[in-house]
């Protein structure tokens, strides 16, 4: 027999047999594969931001380890299937808008444990989902620095009342920057960054002068970076 000869018959036998693998390595295969998407399941709860949360996704996270593990079965089984698996799965289009970029980490990851635990690779997966807990756990406890609040203040200004505006903003807040000024019919509109934990005293010393036709605080909801 020759060397072609040999590598015909292999080639033949993996596209017909594969790996052989028995019910009972199936079943403990999909089996831890829901204990892991059980477990992500549950971190996913405790971790989610509940304005985002959503039932229905977290049970999509929660079957996806189970559904690849099915599938790299399948791809280890025979040669043939998994070059229909890849084929098959090469059409599929998820158009799903996801709230939350965070979610987009939970599928990784549920995808990830599910290929681990398919190959039999168990110990992995349970090394991965304790660092990934680890991980999210520890980052979701840094606090967020505050953004700055902007204060829009409309009135007729004369030179000596900017001074008196700007020792009043300075004695309220830790620090403040004029970001624009705008003149339009005799009337300036001042624009100016704050940062101050005595919102309503400076409010309030700001309405006592008398030049001001409005006041406003502007509260940013976003996060901001150091």
């Amino acid at each position: 027999m020759s060397v072609r000869d040999v590598i015909k018959s292999s080639v033949f036998e993996s596209l017909g047999e594969g790996r052989n693998l028995t019910a009972k390595t199936v079943i403990l295969i999909l089996f831890f594969a829901c204990l892991a998407g059980l477990y992500i399941f549950c971190v996913y709860k405790l971790l989610g931001k509940s304005a985002f949360y959503s039932k229905d996704l977290n049970l999509t996270i929660c079957g996806m380890p189970v559904i690849v593990a099915a599938i790299m079965i399948a791809m280890q089984s025979n040669l043939l299937v998994s070059f229909g698996m890849v084929g098959a799965l090469s059409i599929v289009r998820f158009r799903n808008a996801l709230k939350n970029p965070l979610d987009l980490l939970y599928l990784f990851w549920a995808i990830s444990v599910g290929i681990i635990v398919g190959v039999g690779l168990a110990m992995l997966a349970v090394v991965l989902s304790a660092m990934m807990t680890l991980l999210l756990f520890t980052a979701g406890r840094i606090p967020n620095v505050k953004a700055p609040e902007l204060l829009v203040l409309r009135g007729s200004f004369k030179k000596a009342d900017y001074t008196a505006l700007f020792n009043a903003v300075g004695r309220y807040c830790k620090s403040y920057k004029e970001k624009a000024r705008t003149v339009r019919n005799g009337e300036t509109e001042i624009i100016i960054e704050i940062r101050t934990k005595e919102r309503e005293a400076l409010l309030q010393a700001l309405g006592k002068m008398e030049i001001f036709t409005q006041i406003h605080c502007i509260a940013h909801d976003g996060e901001c970076r150091v």
